[in-house]
């Protein structure tokens, strides 16, 4: 196989655009700080970025439990980091954020004698050339995963084993399988005995390809080890699994020397997974990949060898699978994790398929102490059993996907369309109407775990998901079928690739045209256009690609062939229409060209710089302000580079500039993307997040706030917010791009900044009863304010938050001093505050709940443009702010204002009554008084018993007016007073969009029983409480009772 000469750095200049920013709200600060940057980057860590789901399992390769607490265990996935879970698997959580400078986990060791120890091995074992990435060597933890330390072996990439000493927590030994793409002489098997200080290279691979894929240590002797090294290569057209380099390698002195154990494998092996028997140290299992291949086993402690099995279906796909676990307590059993998951009872010679979660399994844990207590780590994530295998907790609450890419519609709320490797495609609403985004929020779409999905933003019913091969499929959104159109229905699966009529990548993409839904493009090493929703297809290009046959052919040997797709190549894998000119569009290949046409297809031009040399072509996006601004996302690393490298042109690719400075060293680049609104400022997204320009690239920061350490596979900027896919987070969305659009050097030295709020809709409540576990989060409801304090006020100062209607007055205010339901918490800094769009709330009583009616405010405003005010001191600051109604609804004017006007009079009569009882309260409990006193009055008896009288009225008309009841549970025991029949259909009138004639009539009814219990309250107020005053009087008791209304407690 021929391997063309990696692209060494650029020395290429870098454009420099001044941007003007937008014109802001601020207070000028009395003087500038000094040294102040030109761009305040703690800004981005006050932005919060929210996962959306969906919360399906990706791809995990390592999972281990802590052998004396049964329900705890740790996973890691293949580029979404770390998580645990204390239940069993009920649920889980991160716990790598914060400290791990990559994503992808290939191996975790607890160790055994002090379980607080966990040792993690980064970088997956699993070579794939899709959806995978890179590790940054070891991490330790001390505190059972409370903090990790980074400790060295940075540069192996990938990491297939961690064994630790079974007595000594310091002893650690690493098996490094090494960088995937080129030949490294770092491989081998490593050792500390500092617990990471220091490390020793014990065991070197045969050549610069041969790597440690699996290590296993004799439970009874940790001095004996047995090593399997790996010869192998990765390209992005082939694999190669197997040479001169592979083997089992045995220690019998801690590593101190090693001899290989040949005796009986065949001659020519390639991948291959060992495991000693906890229970017989004399019974070696190994997984071993030949052309007589499977399982072989060793009695003699690895003196000799004999094949026990040569069942494909424990050996399939051997460059993927192969790990192999041998039972703690019988030496007869023994599992090989493969497609299915297996397991052997009579010591390797038949196999038995164990049902699990997930296809494609990677690792198998088995509890020393209990075998029935196992941790299995698959393509779908982690799941645990507590009865050897029998059942398995769920997957499906692990937001670990890995997506390739995100396509999002125009719909309300909006869609996004991506496939999830491992599963299928998924399209998932962005927000929900409850109070997450759940499983009734998401459904599978067209295609297949590899799709690259087409819709049309506008009229998203006809959905195109692609799969391998060449593989596309149309979903009809509106009643879900699906029809499968390829351009050439070929079966490709494990053809040569030089010998198929069109060659597909594994992500080919699909673009509906935003200039005609009708018109679908597809890429193969052709470009396919359709206008009959893909009842036929049109080529309209010729091969775009460079078209090596050298890397053509098989994609897999010299032992197994890999024909599943992710081998084709020479194919497109980007299509880039121009949303200026439906005739200019770019292609890009995975062989590292840039293809132009500029008359709608009739012509194509190679605008590819020839020093860029081998590459892909990972992504392309046109400037929306600039038609002949295009930057491109070239990737090196599948060639050995991983250099960051993002080009711009600004003459349609007639000439490039690299734009790199500030991205950091050896980590590519997948996507660029330029913002909407604001031109100049572009996100990119790399192997571990997301960076931001504000200056077309000339220099880069990095834009992390609460955004996960993975591989940020795609970017979209719609809607005003900014939407990622990521290889092993799934979803994110940053919502509401007002901070960053309107950033400004003003800004950041003004003393109080309030930014133009984007416009806030009436849709959803964002509520629900609580916030399930195990689902995507939903974006705050209402009107988000952001505003920037050079300081925090002290507690003499107050700063007031306020909302005007277009009569100017104040609808809700909030404040730094202000009540427990109109509080405003401030700090130094960027702020964001977020009004529900309700008026203010009726007064409260303290402990009561009313059910169905809001319990963060009064009746919501209608649509309209309002004014925010912000004021500290004789510091006032204004904005504008649209509140639109739901765009799902079409409801007149008219019927608005008819039920608004309903909404603000049952939240007045809820205030109203709330201040009677009040009143009667704080009377009863004046009257509770004198009848105490009583006794030392002229008229002890009369008084008292007068007082008995009115206390007893008093009484009789709290629980007509309110309800006692405290908590969801009280109110189907306690009897409901007239505020809960108010405060119940205030939640009728805002359940729907106009009012309805149950709802007329009812009012009716209440205002009715209102009008008499008002009276009644009324009557004891002025009629019995004077008459009672008189008696006070009467016998000289100083102190008349007061009738003024009071305001109760806001609890």
């Amino acid at each position: 196989m021929r391997f063309s000469a990696l692209l060494t750095p650029l020395a290429c200049g870098v454009l420099f655009q001044t941007v003007v920013a937008p014109s802001v709200a601020s207070a000028q600060a009395p003087r500038a700080a000094a040294g102040l940057p030109a761009l305040d980057s703690t800004t981005f860590t006050a932005l919060s970025w929210r996962n959306i789901g969906p919360f399906r399992g990706g791809r995990s390769v390592a999972a281990v439990g802590l052998p004396s607490q049964p329900l705890t265990y740790v996973a890691g996935y293949t580029g979404g980091g770390l998580w645990r879970t204390d239940d069993a698997g009920n649920s889980w959580r991160n716990i790598s954020d914060g400290f791990f400078k990559t994503g992808s986990v290939g191996a975790i060791a607890v160790a055994p004698s002090d379980e607080n120890v966990i040792y993690v091995g980064m970088g997956e074992h699993a070579i794939r050339g899709q959806s995978s990435t890179y590790g940054d060597g070891m991490y330790k933890s001390t505190d059972q995963g409370r903090t990790w330390t980074h400790i060295g072996l940075a540069t192996s990439r990938q990491i297939s084993a961690v064994r630790v000493h079974p007595s000594n927590p310091e002893v650690v030994y690493v098996a490094v399988q090494g960088d995937r793409w080129k030949g490294t002489s770092d491989r081998g098997i490593y050792r500390t005995t500092d617990g990471g200080k220091t490390w020793t290279q014990l065991l070197k691979g045969e050549n610069a390809f041969s790597g440690a894929s699996d290590l296993s240590m004799d439970a009874t002797n940790p001095r004996i080890l047995y090593a399997a090294m790996w010869d192998h290569q990765r390209t992005p057209w082939m694999v190669r699994s197997g040479g001169a380099g592979s083997g089992i390698w045995k220690s019998v002195d801690g590593g101190d020397t090693w001899k290989r154990s040949q005796e009986g494998l065949p001659k020519l092996v390639g991948k291959i997974g060992v495991s000693v028997s906890p229970a017989n140290p004399d019974r070696v299992y190994a997984m071993v990949e030949a052309e007589n291949g499977g399982l072989f086993r060793s009695d003699d402690a690895g003196k000799t060898w004999r094949q026990m099995s040569g069942d494909r279906l424990i050996q399939t796909r051997s460059w993927y699978y192969m790990n192999i676990t041998a039972d703690p307590k019988n030496a007869e059993v023994v599992w090989v994790s493969n497609a299915p998951l297996l397991k052997s009872i009579d010591g390797g010679r038949t196999f038995a398929n164990v049902p699990a979660t997930h296809g494609d399994n990677h690792g198998l844990w088995i509890n020393p102490t209990n075998p029935n207590y196992l941790i299995n780590a698959n393509d779908g994530g982690a799941s645990i059993s507590l009865d050897g295998g029998k059942s398995w907790s769920t997957q499906d609450n692990q937001p670990t996907s890995q997506f390739y890419h995100v396509a999002v519609d125009d719909g309300f709320p909006y869609k996004l369309y991506g496939g999830q490797q491992d599963n299928s495609s998924v399209i998932i609403q962005s927000k929900s109407d409850g109070g997450s985004i759940g499983i009734r929020e998401w459904t599978e779409g067209p295609g297949c775990e590899s799709a690259n999905m087409g819709v049309s933003a506008k009229n998203p019913r006809y959905v195109y998901g692609g799969c391998y091969q060449g593989l596309i499929d149309e979903l009809d959104a509106t009643n879900g079928l699906g029809r499968t159109i390829m351009p050439w229905p070929e079966m490709n699966l494990t053809e040569p690739t030089d010998k198929t009529k069109y060659r597909f990548n594994w992500t080919a993409p699909i673009e509906v045209s935003m200039h005609d839904d009708k018109v679908v493009y597809h890429g193969g090493n052709v470009l396919f256009k359709t206008t009959t929703r893909g009842q036929s297809w049109t080529p309209i290009s010729g091969d775009l690609t460079r078209n090596d046959k050298t890397r053509q052919g098989w994609g897999g040997g010299p032992i197994t062939n890999e024909g599943a797709g992710g081998e084709v190549y020479a194919t497109i894998v980007v299509i880039e229409e121009s949303p200026h000119d439906a005739n200019t569009m770019y292609v890009g290949t995975d062989d590292g060209l840039i293809q132009r046409t500029l008359d709608g297809a009739k012509t194509w031009t190679n605008v590819t710089p020839a020093a860029w040399g081998d590459g892909l072509v990972n992504e392309i996006a046109i400037s929306p302000h600039d038609a002949g601004t295009i930057y491109v996302s070239f990737r090196k690393d599948r060639l050995g580079d991983p250099t960051p490298h993002i080009f711009m042109s600004k003459d349609y690719g007639a000439t490039f500039t690299r734009i790199v400075n500030g991205l950091r060293d050896g980590e590519p680049v997948r996507v660029v993307r330029e913002d909407t609104e604001r031109k100049g400022l572009l996100y990119a997204g790399t192997e571990t997040g997301v960076y931001v320009s504000y200056d077309a690239g000339a220099q880069w920061l990095p834009f992390r706030g609460n955004f996960p350490v993975v591989p940020v596979t795609d970017l979209q900027v719609k809607h005003g917010d900014l939407i990622a896919a990521t290889e092993g987070r799934a979803f994110w969305i940053l919502d509401d791009l007002t901070v960053l659009r309107q950033r400004a050097d003003a800004i950041e030295k003004a003393a109080m900044h309030l930014y133009a709020p984007r416009a806030a809709v009436l849709a959803g409540s964002g509520g629900g009863f609580g916030s399930p576990r195990n689902a995507g989060k939903n974006p705050p409801y209402g009107a988000v304010i952001n505003f920037r304090l050079a300081a925090a006020p002290d507690t003499a100062t107050t700063l007031l938050l306020e909302f005007l209607d277009v009569k100017n007055s104040v609808v809700r205010s909030f404040a730094t001093k202000g009540d427990t339901v109109n509080k405003l918490t401030v700090k130094t800094g960027l702020n964001a505050f977020n009004w529900n769009l309700r008026r203010a709330a009726p007064a409260r009583l303290a402990g009561v709940l009313l059910f169905g009616a809001p319990s963060d405010g009064g009746a919501r405003v209608v649509p309209g443009t309002y004014t925010v005010r912000l004021t500290m001191g004789s510091t006032v600051l204004t904005q504008k702010l649209e509140v639109k109604q739901d765009p799902r609804l079409d409801v007149p004017a008219r019927v608005v204002a008819e039920r608004d006007s309903v909404a603000n009079l049952l939240s007045n009569r809820i205030n109203e009554i709330h201040e009677a009882v009040l009143r009667v309260r704080d009377l009863k409990t004046q009257v509770q008084g004198y009848v105490t006193r009583a006794k030392e009055t002229s008229a002890p008896d009369t008084i008292a018993k007068a007082g008995r009288t009115l206390t007893t009225k008093l009484g009789a008309l709290d629980p007509k007016m309110t309800t006692k009841a405290g908590n969801g549970q009280d109110i189907i025991n306690y009897a409901n007073g007239i505020n809960g029949q108010y405060g119940f259909l205030l939640g009728q009138v805002e359940g729907n969009s106009e009012l309805t004639q149950p709802v007329k009539d009812r009012l009716m009814e209440l205002e009715k029983l209102w009008q008499t219990l008002k009276a009644d309250v009324e009557q004891v107020e002025t009629v019995d409480v004077n008459a009672f005053n008189a008696l006070l009087q009467k016998h000289n008791v100083p102190g008349v009772i007061s009738g003024a209304k009071k305001k109760g407690p806001i609890a």
